[in-house]
């Protein structure tokens, strides 16, 4: 099997060579379960479990008895804080939570390397030379993706000193810049097409890519 590869684009927007890929990350087997597993992790990471209600105890007042125990003719009741009275608590009230679901680091990795493989199979993944662009230019950013001719939306990996990169990409429209640490397998499904630079395709490789240790 020939190992997968990935054209090279110039500023322009046009194939200037092709690069061939770490076959351990770009070449792996896509399992959808590990996929949707790592997917569903992440998404479940970005709740903020914040929604909350006031159980009987914390709301405020309701000390005294509202009436009488008997000879009224009404039910009885002790406080006005109960969840049957209007301004009383909420029986079972949803409190802050945590939804994160564990999946481990191999998992992880297997996911990963799943995702970008896809993509590399579909002929969705692309480099940049980030040295291309000297300084920002959002024009020269819509004419590269019009030339390379995939859909959006569009992920672009670049690290945090190709500050040129970035601020060309980052105004276009369905086009989200991510650093290499901050790329997730949700972001890379979602994507249609990816864009790695030179320098974040070393990182995203270390990521992806088995430990000596968990290889040996």
């Amino acid at each position: 099997m020939a190992a997968p590869k990935a054209p090279l684009l110039d500023v322009s927007g046009k194939k200037s060579k092709d690069v061939t890929l770490d076959e351990g990350v770009f070449g792996a087997d896509v399992r959808p379960h590990l996929v949707h597993e790592t997917v569903r992790a992440e998404l479940n990471a970005r709740r903020a479990g914040t929604r909350g209600a006031k159980s009987r105890g914390l709301v405020a007042g309701g000390r005294a008895k509202p009436w009488r125990q008997k000879g009224t003719g009404r039910a009885r009741a002790g406080t006005i804080r109960a969840p049957q009275f209007t301004g009383g608590g909420v029986a079972f009230p949803p409190t802050m939570r945590s939804f994160d679901v564990k999946v481990n680091r191999k998992v992880r990795r297997s996911a990963l390397a799943g995702a970008l493989s896809s993509h590399a199979s579909n002929g969705t993944l692309g480099l940049i030379d980030g040295g291309a662009f000297a300084e920002p230019s959002t024009k020269a950013a819509a004419k590269l993706l019009a030339e390379w001719g995939k859909d959006v939306p569009t992920v672009i990996v670049a690290t945090e000193e190709e500050e040129a990169l970035w601020k060309s990409f980052r105004n276009l429209e369905r086009v989200l810049v991510v650093v290499p640490s901050e790329l997730e397998v949700a972001t890379i499904v979602w994507a249609r097409s990816l864009l790695l630079s030179e320098a974040a395709l070393t990182h995203v490789n270390a990521r992806a890519g088995a430990k000596k240790e968990e290889s040996a």
